[in-house]
């Protein structure tokens, strides 16, 4: 019933080309010219000055992004707990109600 169907593979179609013959060819050497003349070095980058302005905005940057993670994990763990906490409380509800269901049986 669900047997597959392995695909025959065709003769290529089109039109076929013989592999061309490459000869080696000698190598013969050059005259060697003079040596290239040095190049001067690119220039160095320069170097990053920190200000007093740059130092202050790079602190209050980094305290931004601390705050902002910091909330943003406070909040999942938040989120977690009252989760965890709403479970348990439906967990005795339900748990209460079964048993009560079964004194009265």
């Amino acid at each position: 019933m669900l047997r597959p169907k392995i695909p025959t593979n065709p003769t290529p179609a089109g039109h076929l080309t013989p592999p061309v013959l490459v000869e080696p060819t000698a190598v013969v050497p050059s005259v060697q010219g003079p040596p290239p003349a040095p190049v001067a070095p690119a220039p160095t980058r320069p170097t990053v000055q920190l200000t007093p302005g740059t130092a202050f905005a790079l602190v209050g940057g980094g305290t931004a992004v601390v705050l902002v993670v910091g909330a943003v994990l406070v909040s999942m763990l938040l989120a977690v707990a009252i989760t965890g906490a709403s479970i348990a409380v439906c967990a005795l509800v339900i748990r209460s109600l079964v048993q009560a269901d079964a004194k009265r049986r």
